[in-house]
């Protein structure tokens, strides 16, 4: 089970909601990456299972996110893929693998990024809460 936490910088107020780092649910996994452009933390799908192509489903979303692993596809954004329906009960799937990327443009900088780290607007380490904002699958 995955889990999101809420950052703060105690400088410039900056907040994120973010795992802060590597983290995995039963169908996804995720990397906390900083974006140089957009000077926002984000996490980013690096990992996903999908249903494989021999079962014949295939949802809009599903067929999106089955896309193999090359530079010119874009990872789905992690509220995409919590928000998607269930995987149907079969036990033929896969794991399509992406490389982290800004979900704004894929020719942004970025960097993972694990906490303790810095702020992306001042520099300043980030607070974490104590307790996670949200759990997800």
């Amino acid at each position: 089970m995955g889990r999101s936490y809420l950052f703060e910088c105690p400088k410039c107020f900056y907040r994120a909601t973010v795992s802060g780092g590597e983290d995995r649910g039963r169908d996804v996994r995720v990397q906390t990456i900083c974006c140089h452009d957009c000077r926002r933390l984000y996490d980013a799908v690096v990992s996903l299972r999908v249903a494989s192509q021999s079962t014949g489903i295939g949802l809009g979303l599903n067929r999106q996110l089955m896309r193999p692993d090359d530079s010119s596809t874009q990872p789905p954004r992690l509220e995409a893929v919590l928000n998607r329906l269930p995987l149907p009960l079969s036990r033929h799937f896969r794991w399509a693998h992406y490389k982290p990327r800004c979900p704004v443009s894929a020719s942004h900088k970025t960097e993972p990024w694990s906490n303790p780290g810095k702020c992306p607007v001042c520099g300043v380490l980030l607070d974490q809460s104590p307790l996670p904002f949200r759990r997800w699958e």
